[in-house]
């Protein structure tokens, strides 16, 4: 007889009888302890930091403040002469003499070195020579003109003699024909012979102003010729006195080095004569403030312990690594004693003074170019970053245009390290 085995549920109280008491506790104990775990893990995961990690040592934290924005930069100046000539060679040779040493007190026309060139005494006995030779020419020619012109004054002075002679004599015939006692064609004859003289006489006298027109425009031309020749003679002579060089004006010899026996080039850089009275201040400024600065803006220099008021004088919008030049001068007062290559602090005006939010200035600018900051919370345990826009600036302070408030504190420091991150978490210890 078959049997078949029918399947009956398991209840709660027959799974009681059906489990071991020992099996139930531990599968209690296994449940306890993932709840156990599942708490642990999020407790730990809201301990953990959130962001780039940073040691609070590193940073440098300034408060947003509500104050006065002093539109100013302070510059590091160079004093240099305000008036100085450079000495370059005029004429090539070889130094013969020097008189003078570097860093002399020289006056206006003394001898500093002499030059010796041997060309420039040929080329001056040449142009001598020609000058000399054309004089001599000229005066043969004055000469020349003077007997041709005495000449034509001895010709013209015998042909009027005649031409008077034959003048009285037709008027002698004039009143013996009207008497008869001779011809008419005695009369046309003695009338023929009068305007023929008259004839010579008039052609001698524009002979005699023609050759005078040519003698002036050949005398003209020579001493036109001699003047050239004067004019190259005197430029010789110059460049032959260029070969002794003096000072062209007061001051203190610097960067003069030149030597006994030396070559020396036309064009060459042989030093320069300062003024040592009057300085200027020349300044490298960051290109960020070219726009902004020009000549007239006036600002401040701190010359030992006293301070002067300056102006700036010219600004050259060349940019070398970054900076530009500008040169400032001194206004109303001059300090006393300045040395060439001196450093002084300066501080140049930009505007007036205005109120707003100010931070310090930091390296933080350069590393965002001024258009998002790290903005410490409360507890001073993160910072986030925000987008802010920023003003004017100086050397020390920075308007805040928007995205800060007045008591926020603010990482100033190099963001180098975290440009990217958005986050961080700033640790105490």
């Amino acid at each position: 007889m078959d049997q078949t085995n029918t399947a009956t549920p398991i209840t709660g109280a027959a799974m009681d009888k059906a489990v071991p008491k020992n099996t139930k506790q531990k599968f209690i104990r296994i449940g306890a302890y993932a709840v156990l775990a599942s708490l642990v893990a999020v407790g730990i995961w809201s301990l953990l930091p959130k962001g780039m990690q940073v040691q609070s040592s590193d940073l440098r934290i300034q408060s947003v403040e509500q104050g006065t924005f002093l539109d100013e930069i302070a510059v590091r100046a160079n004093a240099q002469p305000l008036n100085s000539v450079i000495l370059d060679s005029v004429e090539s040779g070889r130094v013969e003499e020097v008189f003078v040493q570097d860093g002399t007190m020289v006056k206006k026309g003394q001898l500093l070195f002499r030059l010796s060139n041997p060309q420039r005494n040929l080329d001056l006995l040449q142009r001598k020579g020609e000058h000399t030779q054309q004089i001599s020419n000229m005066a043969n020619l004055r000469v020349g003109f003077q007997a041709a012109a005495t000449d034509h004054q001895r010709r013209l002075s015998s042909l009027e003699f005649e031409l008077g002679q034959l003048k009285k004599k037709h008027e002698r015939n004039k009143r013996l024909a009207e008497q008869g006692f001779i011809s008419q064609a005695a009369l046309e004859e003695s009338q023929d012979a009068l305007d023929r003289q008259q004839f010579a006489v008039n052609e001698e006298k524009q002979a005699q102003a023609n050759e005078e027109n040519v003698r002036k425009v050949a005398l003209e031309q020579m001493e036109t010729g001699i003047n050239g020749l004067q004019a190259g003679l005197k430029l010789v002579t110059s460049n032959l006195e260029a070969l002794a060089v003096r000072a062209p004006i007061d001051g203190k010899l610097t960067d003069f080095q030149l030597q006994v026996g030396e070559s020396v080039a036309t064009g060459k850089r042989l030093g320069r004569i300062d003024d040592p009275k009057v300085f200027k201040l020349v300044a490298p400024i960051d290109e960020f403030y070219l726009s902004r600065i020009s000549p007239g803006y006036r600002g401040t220099a701190r010359v030992g312990d006293n301070t002067y008021a300056v102006e700036v004088m010219n600004v050259f919008p060349q940019i070398k690594e970054g900076r530009f030049t500008a040169e400032l001068k001194f206004i109303d007062k001059h300090p006393e004693k300045m040395n060439p290559g001196q450093s002084f602090d300066v501080n140049v005006t930009l505007g007036d003074p205005s109120p707003g939010l100010i931070l310090p200035m930091g390296a933080y600018i350069n590393d965002t170019g001024g258009t998002a900051v790290f903005v410490v919370s409360k507890d001073g345990k993160t910072a986030e970053r925000r987008t802010i826009q920023l003003g004017h600036r100086s050397n020390r302070q920075v308007q805040v245009l928007s995205g800060l408030s007045a008591g926020e504190k603010v990482i100033v420091s190099s963001y180098v390290s975290y440009q990217s991150t958005q986050r961080l978490q700033i640790n105490q210890k």
